[in-house]
This record gives C-alpha cells, sequence and structure tokens, in this order.
C-alpha cells in the first residue's frame, strides 16, 4: 500500500472520526444517492411546488354544506320578503305634503256699539246658535220705538186720506166737486200709502239691527283668536274672533305622477303628526284640476329664461269620515294620508288571508 493509503482524513460529516483514502471515497460515491433517499424519504425536505402539486381537493364538510344552504334559503326569504312588500306597496299612494283645512272666517258685528257680553273664551267649542257677544242695544231698541211711532203716524193719516177719497168720490158722482179734486185726493192717498210701505221698512230694519247687538254662531265650530272684550266699542265690520267650523277636510298636495290610478271616492287612511297613535279615515273628493302653482298669485313663467323640468304637484281634496271629538283638529296641522288605488287584493293580503 502507498503512503497516501496510510493518510489519516478527518471527516466534516462526523467530527474527530477518523478515515483511510479508500473509506473516503466511498462515502463521497454514495452521497448524490443518500440525498435522493433523503428527498424521498423526507417529503417536508421536498421543494414547495413539489408538495403543491402533490395536494389533493379536499371535500366540503357537512357544516359547509349547511352553511351554504341556509345562506340560499335566507337570500331566497329576503327576494320573496321584498316583492311582497313591492306588490303590496304598489297598490297604495302616499304623501307627506299634506295639511287639514277649514273654510275659517272672521265674526264682525254688523252694527256698532259697546260690547255688553262675550260668554266664550278661546278655543271654545260652540254649536249652532251660541251667543259669541253682545253689543249694548239700547240705541236700537229706541230706533225701533221711533219708528213704530213715524209708522203709527203715518198709518193714521192714511186712514184720514182714504176717507176724504171717500166723500170726494160720494160728491164727484153729485158733481158737487169737480174730477181733478177727486184725482189729487186720489193721489194724496198713494203717496201715504207709499210713506207707510217706507215707515214699515224702517222698522223692519230697526228690528233686524236689534237682532244684529246679539252675535250668534251660525253653525258649529270653534273661537279661535278671540279679541273682543267687554267695554269694547266695536265698529260694524270689525273682527271680534275667528271662527273654525266643524267640516274640515284634507288638501294633499300628491306628484304628478302619483295620479294615474287616483280617482274620486276610493278610501283614504290617514296619520296625524300631532297625534300618532290616531288613525282617521276618509276618501278622495275631488282632484284639481292643474297644478298648484298655476293658481298662486304669481304663477310660474316657463316660457322665459332658462327651463328646468321638475315635478309639479297637484291638490287633491279628502274628505274625513267623522273628525275626533276628543283632541283639537284643526287647519294647517300635518297628515299622512294614504290612498288605495287598486282595489285588487295584493299577494301580502291574500297570504294574511290563508294563514
Amino acid at each position: 500500500m502507498t503512503a497516501a493509503a496510510d493518510v489519516m482524513v478527518l471527516d466534516a460529516g462526523v467530527a474527530g472520526e477518523p478515515l483511510d483514502a479508500v473509506s473516503f471515497l466511498k462515502r463521497e460515491a454514495n452521497v448524490p444517492a443518500l440525498q435522493d433517499q433523503s428527498e424521498v424519504l423526507s417529503p417536508a425536505l421536498a421543494p414547495d411546488s413539489a408538495r403543491d402539486q402533490d395536494k389533493k381537493p379536499v371535500a366540503p364538510t357537512r357544516r359547509n354544506l349547511a352553511g351554504l344552504i341556509a345562506g340560499l334559503l335566507l337570500s331566497a326569504s329576503v327576494i320573496a320578503a321584498g316583492y311582497v312588500y313591492w306588490d303590496h306597496s304598489r297598490h297604495f299612494e302616499s304623501t307627506d305634503d299634506a295639511f287639514i283645512a277649514a273654510r275659517s272666517f272672521a265674526i264682525a258685528p254688523k252694527v256698532a256699539g259697546y260690547v255688553t257680553a262675550v260668554p266664550v273664551t278661546d278655543n271654545q267649542h260652540v254649536a249652532a246658535g251660541d251667543v259669541i257677544a253682545r253689543i249694548d242695544d239700547r240705541d236700537y231698541r229706541a230706533a225701533i220705538d221711533q219708528a213704530n211711532a213715524q209708522l203709527a203716524h203715518d198709518q193714521a193719516v192714511l186712514a184720514q186720506a182714504r176717507k176724504n177719497l171717500a166723500r170726494y168720490e160720494m160728491l164727484v158722482s153729485k158733481s158737487a166737486v169737480s174730477q181733478q179734486t177727486y184725482d189729487d185726493q186720489s193721489f194724496v192717498v198713494e203717496q201715504n200709502k207709499a210713506t207707510v210701505a217706507v215707515d214699515e221698512a224702517n222698522v223692519e230694519t230697526a228690528r233686524l239691527n236689534l237682532s244684529h247687538t246679539v252675535i250668534q254662531a251660525d253653525q258649529a265650530g270653534r273661537v279661535v283668536s278671540l279679541t273682543g272684550a267687554v267695554g269694547q266699542y266695536a265698529q260694524a265690520g270689525t273682527s271680534l274672533t275667528m271662527f273654525v267650523p266643524d267640516e274640515i277636510w284634507v288638501t294633499a298636495n300628491f306628484k304628478e305622477a302619483q295620479l294615474d290610478a287616483m280617482r274620486p271616492g276610493q278610501p283614504v287612511r290617514l296619520t296625524i303628526d300631532a297625534y300618532p297613535g290616531r288613525v282617521l279615515h276618509g276618501s278622495v273628493a275631488s282632484i284639481q284640476p292643474g297644478s298648484g302653482t298655476a293658481f298662486s298669485l304669481l304663477p310660474a313663467q316657463n316660457a322665459t329664461g332658462n327651463y328646468v323640468k321638475i315635478v309639479q304637484r297637484v291638490p287633491v281634496k279628502i274628505v274625513l269620515e267623522g273628525a275626533p271629538a276628543d283632541v283639537a283638529v284643526g287647519p294647517g296641522m300635518s297628515v299622512v294620508p294614504t290612498i288605495r288605488v287598486n282595489p285588487a287584493p295584493s299577494l301580502y293580503e291574500r297570504l294574511r288571508g290563508w294563514l
């Protein structure tokens, strides 16, 4: 053996282990084989691409399948509920641009005088014929007495003229007086008749003026903004109070696109903003033949300048089927009407009937 074979080589893989030259060469020749075996025996040491190729699709578990089914059922329920809501809502038209209206007016005396009594107070409900105010009537009673006295005087004059006319008629028949004298006396009788008629009218006028000293409500309603007071001198035509009749209705301003299926007589459901828990019922009375701006004091002039199309609103009159008597409901209060424009039952109503 040569000197090189006797040389001791230090193995780098095992520290301190001596190898001869033959063993060292054999070991070096077996290194690639060992590496291949290590790759086969140790998959964790293989490259990522190789591991990815060896992966197989994992079958869905029962939990994933149940979640998928639940999601599908939830989506189907939402879609079904949305369709039911859409089908039900298209049977109705609603707006929040609606207010209670009434033909309110001012109450004023027809004759002048000092106010002697005001038996009502603010916001009080009165019936037809109830007294709202009284005016001092002494002057008007005196006027009646004066008119009656004048009437009695002129009636006596007329009676005397008629007697004279009867005498002249007899004398004319005997040719004791001229026909002209008889005609003049006939004229005096007719003149006295006219005077008596004027006196009778004056008496009636005095009686009317006396009745006007008592101011009464011509219909049932509420006294609002009362300004009359005892001792106040009221001129003829001076407002003493505002009056709101019990007959009220709703003016709802619907958009043009909401009027297609709207007709008089359709039922209406109303809610009042002031009383959220109160629901009123009514019906469509009429639809104004034109938009609200067309009848305003200064209607829009769209023929000049730049034009921008906007949705117009048309007033719709809704009559109530009996206003509530236990709460104050008056002009200007906001309501939300919902008109049923399609009388056919909706899918929701059919389902509710079946259930």
